[in-house]
Formats: C-alpha cells, sequence, structure tokens
C-alpha cells in the first residue's frame, strides 16, 4: 500500500468518523427534547406557553445530501475504487 492509498483510507476513515459523531449529537439532542416527554407528543400543544416549552430547544434540520457527502452523490455508498 502507498502513501497515497494511506491518505485516501485515513481520510475516508476520518470522514466516517465525522458522520457518526455527528449522528451521535442529533439523536442526543432529540433524545432530550421536550416533545419526548409529552403524553402526546404527535397532538399540538393546548397553551401558548407549552409551545414556547416545546420549541425552546434547537431546532435542527439536516442537511441535504449532496452537503454531507464529499461527491455530491445522495444517499449513495462511497465508490469502492
Amino acid at each position: 500500500m502507498n502513501a497515497h492509498q494511506l491518505r485516501r483510507l485515513a481520510g475516508r476513515v476520518a470522514a466516517a468518523i465525522a458522520e457518526m459523531n455527528e449522528a451521535q449529537r442529533r439523536m442526543i439532542i432529540l433524545r432530550a427534547s421536550l416533545d419526548r416527554y409529552t403524553f402526546e407528543p404527535d397532538e399540538p400543544p393546548d397553551t401558548y406557553d407549552e409551545f414556547l416549552a416545546r420549541t425552546c430547544g434547537p431546532l435542527l434540520h439536516e442537511p441535504p445530501a449532496s452537503r454531507r457527502t464529499a461527491s455530491g452523490d445522495s444517499d449513495q455508498w462511497p465508490s469502492s475504487r
């Protein structure tokens, strides 16, 4: 294995670890959300105060697939070349 192949492999491993870290961070935030601990989380809030309590945390929007992958391939695994 030459140096170029080793750098590519290290880059892929680093990208996979970074993606796992981001997924873990998102999961922790979503699990700590107040909506998860209400009796009926799919129901709209009854009062304005309840609405404010539910939306006080960070609102997460997942980035588009083209920005998540380096090559711009939507939901495809990296090619093994």
